[in-house]
């Protein structure tokens, strides 16, 4: 097998089993691997370390799937890890509320660059790395075995597949096309879900159990769901008791299916609004009309993809938080995201503790929030938590 041989003292992330060797890390390749090929990882002595997939297109120039110098990765091992994290997820299979929810994780189960997540009786996968597009028959099949599903839906159209050399791509790779709109269960609530155009494969999934929190959080309250997408956290929350519910949202049919959702749900109500507009602008018009809110959720969309976008990403971040907080009544509660990787939990912390200064407003942490169960965090690698969520509450 050809090998990638590193410099002297880049090997100790790899021994600790941070599943990403950077180009800058390699000292020479033997051998004439192709990008995609499965290499050994040795350290600069010849001591193995790793097997991989190579991509020299990549800054990521190896993407590690084993430290056992004694195991072959072959179909049977791709076969295997996936059959593995399936079954981490029985929990979830053997629950009729719900039918929509994560199968398998990237790095986090030990399979770099894929995704796949169930929808009821469809998997839609992403294959984000070169790695794992050399595999995509081998995993179509090993999906097809363990799950048979009714269609694969392949949405491998996301930015980061360009700097793997790749390009988007999105269809059927087996059995039947899903339909335009697909009902799905989470949590025993209904929702349509758009596998072939919606938001990342169709649906936040990441966000399940931090809905079903907001929900026990709003009961009686009057809430704002900013960046509201197609209103699951109003959904939980209406179906919980919450009061009168604002949805805000800069898509219009994001909006129009936020209200078919809650009429899925027999949840429409007189005094719930669906108010479009940009969330910065339309959370400063609030302020000026004087309204104000028990509870805000503000779940926006990834404003920091990389680092170099931090320093903008924390300005945006620090100024919806400032105006949420302005519009909180004493006592309220704040829920607020960033599933932006470039913004770590403690930085995270300090925008919204510069937001509440700046407020002048008592601030307090009742909760840390993450993703779900299902979305695991790898300790080696812990580019794997990115969503970072606070439960803060306003004391005057």
């Amino acid at each position: 097998m050809e090998q990638v041989r590193l410099k002297k003292g880049r090997d100790k992330a790899a021994r600790n089993r941070h599943p990403w060797i950077f180009s800058g890390a390699i000292e020479h390749t033997t051998g004439s691997p192709e990008d995609g090929d499965v290499v050994a990882v040795h350290d600069q002595r010849g001591r193995f370390v790793a097997y991989g997939t190579l991509n020299r297109q990549s800054q990521i120039a190896v993407r590690l799937v084993s430290w056992h110098e004694d195991e072959t990765v072959d179909r049977a091992f791709w076969q295997r890890r996936i059959g593995e994290a399936i079954a981490r997820r029985s929990a979830l299979a053997d629950d009729p509320n719900t039918t929509a929810y994560r199968l398998i994780h990237a790095e986090s189960d030990l399979l770099p660059g894929l995704i796949v997540d169930r929808y009821g009786e469809w998997l839609v996968v992403q294959l984000l790395t070169l790695g794992v597009e050399r595999q995509k028959a081998v995993i179509v099949d090993a999906l097809r075995e363990i799950l048979a599903p009714r269609g694969i839906y392949e949405r491998s159209d996301v930015e980061v597949r360009a700097q793997e050399g790749l390009a988007p791509t999105t269809g059927t790779l087996a059995g039947e096309l899903p339909p335009e709109t697909l009902e799905v269960l989470e949590g025993g609530h209904r929702f349509l879900v758009d596998l072939a155009g919606g938001q990342k494969t169709g649906f936040y999934l990441d966000q399940r159990e931090n809905r079903a929190r907001v929900a026990r959080l709003a009961q009686g309250q009057e809430m704002l769901n900013a960046f509201s997408y197609t209103g699951a956290f109003s959904v939980y929350a209406a179906a919980a008791g919450a009061g009168p519910i604002t949805n805000l949202d800069a898509s219009e049919d994001a909006l129009a299916l936020a209200r078919k959702q809650m009429q899925l749900n027999d949840l429409e109500r007189p005094g719930d609004r669906y108010d479009l507009g940009d969330v910065f602008e339309v959370l400063r018009l609030y302020r000026d009309q004087g309204r104000s809110f028990d509870t805000i959720v503000l779940d926006p969309p990834k404003f920091a993809p990389t680092r170099r976008h931090v320093p903008r990403a924390s300005r945006a971040y620090k100024d919806i938080n400032l105006l949420a907080l302005k519009l909180l009544r004493p006592g309220g509660t704040l829920v607020t995201f960033s599933c932006s990787g470039g913004i770590h939990a403690e930085l995270f912390q300090k925008i919204v503790f510069g937001a509440s200064v700046d407020a002048r407003r008592d601030v307090q942490i009742l909760a840390s929030l993450t993703q779900g169960p299902d979305h695991p965090i790898l300790l080696s690698f812990p580019e794997s938590a990115y969503l970072k969520g606070l439960v803060c509450r306003v004391l005057a």
